[in-house]
Protein backbone atom coordinates (compact mmCIF):
# COMPACT_ATOMS: atom_id res chain seq x y z
CA UNK A 1 0.00 0.00 0.00
CA UNK A 2 1.18 3.55 -1.11
CA UNK A 3 1.54 5.51 2.64
CA UNK A 4 4.49 7.63 1.32
CA UNK A 5 3.71 11.98 0.42
CA UNK A 6 5.47 11.59 -2.99
CA UNK A 7 2.65 8.03 -3.95
CA UNK A 8 0.14 10.71 -2.93
CA UNK A 9 -0.33 11.47 -6.87
CA UNK A 10 -3.32 12.74 -8.57
CA UNK A 11 -5.16 9.21 -9.05
CA UNK A 12 -5.67 9.49 -5.74
CA UNK A 13 -7.51 12.54 -5.60
CA UNK A 14 -9.86 14.35 -8.20
CA UNK A 15 -12.28 16.71 -8.31
CA UNK A 16 -15.40 15.03 -10.00
CA UNK A 17 -19.30 15.30 -9.57
CA UNK A 18 -18.68 11.70 -9.31
CA UNK A 19 -16.84 11.88 -5.99
CA UNK A 20 -19.68 14.14 -4.61
CA UNK A 21 -22.30 11.69 -4.64
CA UNK A 22 -20.37 8.57 -4.33
CA UNK A 23 -19.57 10.48 -0.67
CA UNK A 24 -23.42 9.82 -0.15
CA UNK A 25 -23.29 6.79 -1.32
CA UNK A 26 -21.53 5.78 2.74
CA UNK A 27 -24.28 7.90 4.66
CA UNK A 28 -27.55 5.37 3.33
CA UNK A 29 -26.63 3.11 6.22
CA UNK A 30 -24.77 5.72 8.29
CA UNK A 31 -26.48 8.64 9.51
CA UNK A 32 -30.01 6.93 10.30
CA UNK A 33 -27.94 4.55 12.46
CA UNK A 34 -25.91 7.46 13.72
CA UNK A 35 -29.50 9.98 14.76
CA UNK A 36 -31.00 6.75 15.67
CA UNK A 37 -28.15 5.92 18.38
CA UNK A 38 -28.01 9.32 19.44
CA UNK A 39 -31.87 9.93 20.18
CA UNK A 40 -32.05 6.39 22.49
CA UNK A 41 -28.79 6.66 24.30
CA UNK A 42 -27.00 8.96 27.03
CA UNK A 43 -24.25 9.75 23.39
CA UNK A 44 -23.93 13.28 21.95
CA UNK A 45 -25.08 13.35 18.38
CA UNK A 46 -22.22 16.40 17.60
CA UNK A 47 -19.52 14.23 18.87
CA UNK A 48 -20.82 10.61 16.84
CA UNK A 49 -20.72 12.64 14.09
CA UNK A 50 -17.32 14.01 14.52
CA UNK A 51 -15.92 10.98 15.26
CA UNK A 52 -17.11 10.29 11.76
CA UNK A 53 -16.01 13.08 10.28
CA UNK A 54 -12.18 12.56 11.54
CA UNK A 55 -12.01 8.92 10.42
CA UNK A 56 -13.68 9.86 6.82
CA UNK A 57 -10.13 11.85 6.22
CA UNK A 58 -8.02 9.89 7.89
CA UNK A 59 -8.51 6.94 6.20
CA UNK A 60 -9.29 8.53 2.70
CA UNK A 61 -5.49 9.58 3.02
CA UNK A 62 -4.03 6.31 4.65
CA UNK A 63 -5.92 4.29 2.05
CA UNK A 64 -5.42 6.35 -1.13
CA UNK A 65 -8.74 5.46 -2.44
CA UNK A 66 -12.66 5.67 -1.19
CA UNK A 67 -12.75 3.92 2.49
CA UNK A 68 -16.10 3.24 4.34
CA UNK A 69 -16.36 4.28 8.13
CA UNK A 70 -19.78 2.73 9.40
CA UNK A 71 -21.51 2.39 12.53
CA UNK A 72 -20.79 -1.14 13.73
CA UNK A 73 -24.13 -2.47 13.37
CA UNK A 74 -24.64 -5.23 15.83
CA UNK A 75 -23.50 -3.38 18.72
CA UNK A 76 -25.34 0.05 17.54
CA UNK A 77 -28.98 -2.64 16.81
CA UNK A 78 -28.19 -3.50 20.78
CA UNK A 79 -27.93 -0.66 22.22
CA UNK A 80 -30.96 1.36 19.68
CA UNK A 81 -33.08 -1.39 20.91
CA UNK A 82 -32.29 -1.32 24.29
CA UNK A 83 -30.28 -4.26 24.89
CA UNK A 84 -27.12 -2.57 25.94
CA UNK A 85 -27.06 0.05 27.77
CA UNK A 86 -24.59 2.67 26.55
CA UNK A 87 -22.03 1.90 29.32
CA UNK A 88 -22.09 -1.50 28.06
CA UNK A 89 -22.33 -0.24 24.34
CA UNK A 90 -19.14 2.10 24.94
CA UNK A 91 -17.13 -0.62 26.88
CA UNK A 92 -18.23 -3.28 23.86
CA UNK A 93 -16.48 -1.22 21.50
CA UNK A 94 -13.23 -0.83 23.59
CA UNK A 95 -13.36 -4.33 23.90
CA UNK A 96 -14.08 -4.71 20.31
CA UNK A 97 -11.01 -2.17 19.42
CA UNK A 98 -8.92 -4.14 21.24
CA UNK A 99 -9.40 -7.25 19.84
CA UNK A 100 -9.24 -6.01 16.51
CA UNK A 101 -5.79 -4.37 17.10
CA UNK A 102 -4.38 -7.20 18.67
CA UNK A 103 -5.57 -9.72 15.75
CA UNK A 104 -4.72 -7.34 13.26
CA UNK A 105 -0.84 -6.39 14.01
CA UNK A 106 -0.76 -10.59 14.91
CA UNK A 107 -1.42 -10.98 10.90
CA UNK A 108 -4.34 -13.34 11.98
CA UNK A 109 -7.00 -12.63 10.79
CA UNK A 110 -7.03 -14.08 7.32
CA UNK A 111 -6.25 -17.20 8.75
CA UNK A 112 -9.41 -16.62 11.54
CA UNK A 113 -11.63 -16.22 8.98
CA UNK A 114 -12.49 -19.56 6.87
CA UNK A 115 -13.22 -21.04 10.37
CA UNK A 116 -16.42 -18.61 11.06
CA UNK A 117 -17.91 -19.29 7.70
CA UNK A 118 -20.23 -17.07 5.51
CA UNK A 119 -23.73 -18.32 6.81
CA UNK A 120 -22.70 -17.24 10.29
CA UNK A 121 -21.84 -13.87 9.10
CA UNK A 122 -24.74 -13.17 7.07
CA UNK A 123 -26.72 -14.83 9.69
CA UNK A 124 -25.83 -12.45 12.06
CA UNK A 125 -26.54 -9.70 9.97
CA UNK A 126 -29.94 -11.74 10.06
CA UNK A 127 -30.53 -11.09 13.77
CA UNK A 128 -29.36 -7.43 13.61
CA UNK A 129 -32.01 -6.91 10.57
CA UNK A 130 -34.41 -8.97 12.38
CA UNK A 131 -33.73 -6.58 16.09
CA UNK A 132 -33.74 -3.17 14.22
CA UNK A 133 -37.10 -4.13 12.53
CA UNK A 134 -38.88 -5.28 15.74
CA UNK A 135 -37.83 -1.65 17.18
CA UNK A 136 -38.60 0.42 13.92
CA UNK A 137 -42.28 -1.12 14.15
CA UNK A 138 -42.33 -0.49 17.98
CA UNK A 139 -41.44 2.78 17.62
CA UNK A 140 -42.93 3.64 14.59
CA UNK A 141 -46.44 2.84 16.54
CA UNK A 142 -46.12 5.44 18.94
CA UNK A 143 -47.58 8.06 16.81
CA UNK A 144 -49.08 5.87 13.26
CA UNK A 145 -50.39 9.24 11.19
CA UNK A 146 -46.59 10.26 11.62
CA UNK A 147 -45.47 7.28 10.97
CA UNK A 148 -47.68 6.56 7.68
CA UNK A 149 -46.51 10.23 6.38
CA UNK A 150 -43.04 8.53 6.47
CA UNK A 151 -43.95 5.22 4.58
CA UNK A 152 -45.60 7.21 1.85
CA UNK A 153 -42.32 9.14 1.39
CA UNK A 154 -40.28 6.13 2.08
CA UNK A 155 -42.37 4.70 -1.06
CA UNK A 156 -42.64 7.48 -3.17
CA UNK A 157 -38.48 7.31 -3.43
CA UNK A 158 -38.83 3.02 -4.09
CA UNK A 159 -41.66 4.26 -6.74
CA UNK A 160 -39.40 6.86 -8.73
CA UNK A 161 -35.90 4.21 -8.92
CA UNK A 162 -34.10 5.91 -5.77
CA UNK A 163 -34.71 2.63 -3.43
CA UNK A 164 -31.38 2.95 -2.54
CA UNK A 165 -31.56 6.50 -0.65
CA UNK A 166 -35.05 5.80 0.89
CA UNK A 167 -33.66 5.69 4.03
CA UNK A 168 -32.01 9.39 3.56
CA UNK A 169 -35.17 10.55 1.76
CA UNK A 170 -37.29 9.62 5.47
CA UNK A 171 -34.19 10.70 7.62
CA UNK A 172 -34.84 14.02 5.60
CA UNK A 173 -38.00 14.07 6.58
CA UNK A 174 -37.47 13.50 10.41
CA UNK A 175 -34.69 16.78 10.43
CA UNK A 176 -36.71 18.84 8.70
CA UNK A 177 -39.68 18.59 11.10
CA UNK A 178 -37.00 18.33 13.88
CA UNK A 179 -35.78 21.51 12.76
CA UNK A 180 -39.10 22.94 12.74
CA UNK A 181 -39.67 22.22 15.88
CA UNK A 182 -36.46 23.37 17.56
CA UNK A 183 -36.58 26.80 16.21
CA UNK A 184 -33.21 28.92 15.56
CA UNK A 185 -30.11 26.79 15.03
CA UNK A 186 -26.57 27.60 16.80
CA UNK A 187 -23.93 26.32 15.28
CA UNK A 188 -21.04 25.22 17.74
CA UNK A 189 -18.59 22.97 17.56
CA UNK A 190 -18.48 19.82 20.00
CA UNK A 191 -16.32 20.08 22.98
CA UNK A 192 -13.17 18.37 23.32
CA UNK A 193 -14.11 16.04 26.34
CA UNK A 194 -12.84 12.55 27.61
CA UNK A 195 -15.21 9.75 29.17
CA UNK A 196 -14.34 8.44 32.06
CA UNK A 197 -14.28 5.14 33.74
CA UNK A 198 -18.09 5.52 35.02
CA UNK A 199 -19.24 5.48 31.76
CA UNK A 200 -17.55 1.94 30.79
CA UNK A 201 -19.72 -1.14 31.88
CA UNK A 202 -17.94 -4.23 30.95
CA UNK A 203 -20.72 -7.06 31.87
CA UNK A 204 -21.33 -10.26 30.41
CA UNK A 205 -23.92 -8.72 28.49
CA UNK A 206 -21.21 -6.64 26.41
CA UNK A 207 -18.84 -9.10 25.78
CA UNK A 208 -21.49 -11.53 24.37
CA UNK A 209 -22.45 -8.63 22.24
CA UNK A 210 -18.62 -7.83 21.29
CA UNK A 211 -18.22 -11.57 20.24
CA UNK A 212 -21.11 -11.24 17.70
CA UNK A 213 -20.38 -8.09 16.38
CA UNK A 214 -16.55 -9.45 15.74
CA UNK A 215 -18.11 -12.10 13.86
CA UNK A 216 -19.57 -9.58 11.35
CA UNK A 217 -16.67 -7.20 11.45
CA UNK A 218 -14.42 -9.99 10.30
CA UNK A 219 -16.48 -11.33 7.30
CA UNK A 220 -17.74 -8.23 5.95
CA UNK A 221 -15.97 -5.31 7.73
CA UNK A 222 -12.27 -6.90 6.60
CA UNK A 223 -12.39 -9.72 4.55
CA UNK A 224 -15.12 -8.90 1.91
CA UNK A 225 -14.06 -4.93 2.16
CA UNK A 226 -10.29 -6.15 1.45
CA UNK A 227 -11.82 -7.78 -2.02
CA UNK A 228 -14.07 -5.13 -2.68
CA UNK A 229 -11.38 -2.33 -3.13
CA UNK A 230 -8.93 -5.02 -4.87
CA UNK A 231 -12.04 -5.43 -7.48
CA UNK A 232 -12.73 -1.88 -7.35
CA UNK A 233 -9.50 0.26 -7.16
CA UNK A 234 -6.66 -2.48 -7.89
CA UNK A 235 -5.60 -1.46 -4.31
CA UNK A 236 -4.27 -3.78 -1.58
CA UNK A 237 -5.83 -3.52 1.70
CA UNK A 238 -5.36 -6.66 3.46
CA UNK A 239 -8.19 -8.15 5.95
CA UNK A 240 -5.40 -7.94 8.61
CA UNK A 241 -4.46 -4.12 7.33
CA UNK A 242 -8.40 -3.25 7.53
CA UNK A 243 -8.45 -4.66 11.21
CA UNK A 244 -5.41 -2.78 12.64
CA UNK A 245 -7.52 0.22 11.34
CA UNK A 246 -10.48 -0.65 12.90
CA UNK A 247 -8.65 -1.31 16.33
CA UNK A 248 -6.82 2.19 16.03
CA UNK A 249 -9.88 4.15 15.44
CA UNK A 250 -11.99 2.78 18.05
CA UNK A 251 -9.46 2.79 20.43
CA UNK A 252 -9.02 6.26 20.14
CA UNK A 253 -12.29 7.28 19.22
CA UNK A 254 -14.59 6.42 21.55
CA UNK A 255 -13.16 7.87 24.73
CA UNK A 256 -13.88 11.03 22.91
CA UNK A 257 -17.19 10.41 22.51
CA UNK A 258 -17.41 8.63 19.50
CA UNK A 259 -19.53 5.62 18.65
CA UNK A 260 -17.62 1.66 17.92
CA UNK A 261 -16.66 1.98 13.90
CA UNK A 262 -15.61 -0.41 11.55
CA UNK A 263 -15.00 -0.25 7.82
CA UNK A 264 -17.52 -2.14 5.83
CA UNK A 265 -18.37 -3.54 2.18
CA UNK A 266 -21.40 -2.00 2.23
CA UNK A 267 -19.74 1.49 2.27
CA UNK A 268 -17.35 0.58 -0.36
CA UNK A 269 -19.83 -0.39 -2.69
CA UNK A 270 -22.50 2.40 -1.80
CA UNK A 271 -19.26 5.26 -3.00
CA UNK A 272 -18.52 3.02 -6.10
CA UNK A 273 -21.54 2.46 -7.27
CA UNK A 274 -22.61 6.85 -6.54
CA UNK A 275 -19.50 7.00 -8.28
CA UNK A 276 -17.16 7.73 -5.91
CA UNK A 277 -12.73 6.93 -7.68
CA UNK A 278 -10.41 8.22 -5.30
CA UNK A 279 -10.15 9.03 -2.10
CA UNK A 280 -11.55 12.88 -2.41
CA UNK A 281 -15.21 11.17 -1.21
CA UNK A 282 -13.76 10.44 1.65
CA UNK A 283 -12.33 13.89 2.37
CA UNK A 284 -15.60 15.55 1.34
CA UNK A 285 -17.79 13.34 3.29
CA UNK A 286 -15.47 14.41 6.52
CA UNK A 287 -16.18 18.06 5.50
CA UNK A 288 -19.96 17.04 5.34
CA UNK A 289 -20.00 15.38 8.86
CA UNK A 290 -18.10 18.19 10.45
CA UNK A 291 -20.87 20.48 9.24
CA UNK A 292 -23.62 18.27 10.57
CA UNK A 293 -22.13 18.21 13.77
CA UNK A 294 -21.99 21.98 14.10
CA UNK A 295 -25.49 22.38 13.59
CA UNK A 296 -26.95 19.31 14.95
CA UNK A 297 -27.18 19.83 18.55
CA UNK A 298 -30.43 21.25 18.60
CA UNK A 299 -32.38 19.28 16.58
CA UNK A 300 -31.93 15.62 17.90
CA UNK A 301 -34.08 16.41 20.38
CA UNK A 302 -37.04 17.04 19.01
CA UNK A 303 -36.14 14.20 16.03
CA UNK A 304 -40.08 12.67 15.35
CA UNK A 305 -39.47 9.24 17.08
CA UNK A 306 -42.14 7.71 14.99
CA UNK A 307 -40.16 8.80 11.31
CA UNK A 308 -36.98 7.51 13.50
CA UNK A 309 -38.87 4.05 13.79
CA UNK A 310 -39.42 4.31 9.68
CA UNK A 311 -36.18 4.63 9.21
CA UNK A 312 -34.77 1.90 11.00
CA UNK A 313 -37.88 -0.36 9.23
CA UNK A 314 -35.53 0.98 6.07
CA UNK A 315 -32.56 0.16 7.42
CA UNK A 316 -33.21 -3.28 9.10
CA UNK A 317 -34.73 -4.40 5.23
CA UNK A 318 -31.43 -3.33 3.47
CA UNK A 319 -29.41 -5.30 5.65
CA UNK A 320 -31.08 -8.10 5.64
CA UNK A 321 -31.66 -8.53 2.04
CA UNK A 322 -27.68 -8.42 2.24
CA UNK A 323 -27.72 -11.18 5.24
CA UNK A 324 -29.80 -13.26 3.19
CA UNK A 325 -27.84 -13.63 0.02
CA UNK A 326 -26.32 -16.90 1.58
CA UNK A 327 -25.19 -20.16 0.57
CA UNK A 328 -26.49 -21.41 3.37
CA UNK A 329 -29.98 -20.12 4.42
CA UNK A 330 -31.12 -22.87 6.82
CA UNK A 331 -28.29 -21.74 8.55
CA UNK A 332 -28.34 -18.44 8.11
CA UNK A 333 -31.73 -18.16 9.41
CA UNK A 334 -31.05 -19.89 12.22
CA UNK A 335 -28.48 -17.84 13.10
CA UNK A 336 -30.57 -14.77 12.42
CA UNK A 337 -33.34 -15.82 14.59
CA UNK A 338 -31.53 -16.77 17.72
CA UNK A 339 -29.91 -13.56 17.60
CA UNK A 340 -33.51 -12.16 17.98
CA UNK A 341 -34.83 -14.41 20.19
CA UNK A 342 -31.98 -14.82 22.76
CA UNK A 343 -28.51 -13.66 22.09
CA UNK A 344 -25.97 -12.11 19.53
CA UNK A 345 -23.30 -14.02 21.43
CA UNK A 346 -24.97 -17.03 21.89
CA UNK A 347 -26.21 -16.75 18.04
CA UNK A 348 -22.37 -16.82 16.84
CA UNK A 349 -21.61 -19.60 19.21
CA UNK A 350 -24.48 -21.68 17.62
CA UNK A 351 -24.04 -20.51 13.87
CA UNK A 352 -20.16 -21.81 14.55
CA UNK A 353 -21.16 -25.06 15.88
CA UNK A 354 -23.37 -25.62 13.09
CA UNK A 355 -21.28 -24.13 10.31
CA UNK A 356 -18.67 -27.01 11.45
CA UNK A 357 -21.32 -29.69 11.68
CA UNK A 358 -22.47 -29.28 8.54
CA UNK A 359 -19.18 -29.33 6.81
CA UNK A 360 -18.16 -32.28 8.58
CA UNK A 361 -21.36 -34.26 7.18
CA UNK A 362 -21.14 -33.00 3.54
CA UNK A 363 -17.37 -33.65 3.16
CA UNK A 364 -18.35 -37.77 4.80
CA UNK A 365 -20.48 -37.98 2.08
Amino acid sequence: MRTSLAGWTDARFDVAWGEVTGAVGDTVTVLPIVVAVAALTDLSLPHLLAGFAVFQVVWGLRYGHPMSVEPMKALAALVIAGGLSTGEYVAAGLLAGGVLLAVGRAGALARLAPYVGEPVVRGIQVGVALILLRTGVTTGLEAPSLAALAVVVALGTVVTGHREVAALAVLGLGAALALDAAGPITPRLPDLRLLGPASLSLSRNAVGATVGQLAMTVGNAAVATSLLVEEYFDADASPDDLSTSMGIMNLFAIPFGAMPMCHGSGGVAGKYAFGARTATSNLLLGGLYLLLAVVAVDAVAAFPMAVLGVVLVLVAIELGRSGLDTEDPWLTGTVGVTALLVDVGVAFGVGIVGYHALKRVRSAD
